[in-house]
């Protein structure tokens, strides 16, 4: 069938981290083909008219959401999927409220403390001016951005009075796409939950989160737990994957943040905890297709949820896909059930 593989517009002048969705675009098109599918890829502007445009035209059967930001802005990234639900063009992934939910960093926080989930403490400038005591150490992050845009370990603000961190949250406010938090920041262990929708028996799972240790019920399956490690850190450097992290290489911090899937048999309760909190993300914001939960677990090994990541990278070199090959699917076999979700 005929699926347009959508994505955001990028600038010659982009940087690498959104220069890869291009990348995704030609990784998904290629893998659509060998299933025998006819890929046309579709960037889309802010002239969503012409969008619209494009689409009708070419009256896909399917649309892939690759669609990350729009001219740049990753505030913009439920655009895409709300153009599609107005044409009645059916699309991977998460559905338009979902992406918002999630998106909104500040919003989705909201969501998992309303139920009950792990997040860690967090303020937005506002907030901060009516309290009258803040205490450190905080992480000033963006509010909307992804891929660890303006995150480094400078963005660790150890104790810190109101008039320092309002300071620094408007200091790194245009650096970080427009709008910031401070997020309490968990000095330990980061993890990533890889999910995929398809893996579940429809009869299996009784009450809760009963089932198979990596499947519940009808709804995704767990990929391999993941633990971004921090090789060779000396014990003043901040342990936070930021930028370089994932995209300088030759940087020390891109080369010593290694991601592992092994874990000795003490640490089963942990993974088991991380898998059950990566489902209870899932069925708390309807997610659907592919979804990636960012964890830390603290000294204490009690984890907290930092992001909910609706259609996660798909390059050959991305976490989701590492997290798949050790499940032993193949990109085929992870392509049919995104499709098959949508």
């Amino acid at each position: 069938m005929k699926i347009a593989v959508i994505h955001g517009d990028v600038a010659e002048d982009a940087g690498r981290d959104e220069k890869d969705v291009l990348v995704q675009v030609d990784a998904v098109s290629e893998g659509l083909a060998v299933l025998g599918h006819e890929p046309v890829a579709v960037p889309v502007s802010l002239n969503l008219e012409e969008a619209a445009r494009t689409l009708t035209a070419l009256n896909p059967a399917l649309a892939f959401n690759l669609a990350e930001s729009l001219s740049g802005k990753g505030s913009l990234i439920h655009i895409v999927p709300a153009l599609l639900d107005a044409l009645k063009i059916p699309y991977t992934g998460s559905g338009t409220e979902a992406i918002i939910l999630t998106s909104n960093k500040v919003l989705a926080k909201k969501w998992l403390d309303a139920a009950g989930l792990p997040t860690p403490p967090w303020f937005t400038a506002g907030e901060i001016r009516e309290e009258l005591r803040v205490s450190g150490p905080w992480l000033v992050k963006s509010a909307w951005e992804h891929a660890s845009i303006g995150l480094d370990e400078d963005s660790v603000i150890p104790e810190a009075d109101r008039e320092r961190l309002l300071a620094e949250m408007e200091a790194r406010r245009d650096m970080l796409g427009g709008g910031c938090l401070a997020e309490a920041f968990i000095d330990g262990r980061e993890f990533n939950l890889s999910l995929l929708a398809g893996g579940g028996d429809p009869d299996s799972g009784p009450e809760g989160l009963a089932g198979p240790p990596l499947v519940w019920g009808n709804g995704p399956e767990v990929l391999p737990p993941a633990e971004i490690r921090f090789d060779a850190y000396p014990p003043e450097k901040v342990r936070v994957v930021g930028y370089r992290s994932k995209w300088e290489e030759g940087s020390f911090e891109f080369n010593h943040t290694p991601r592992s899937f092994e874990f000795p048999e003490t640490e089963a309760p942990l993974l088991a905890r991380l898998k059950e909190l990566a489902i209870r993300c899932w069925m708390l914001f309807d997610l659907k297709g592919y979804a990636r939960v960012d964890f830390r677990v603290d000294k204490e090994g009690r984890p907290w949820i930092l992001e909910v990541n609706t259609n996660p990278c798909l390059s050959p070199d991305a976490g989701f896909r590492a997290a798949t090959l050790q499940a032993g699917l193949t990109f085929s076999d992870v392509l049919k059930r995104i499709i098959g979700k949508s």
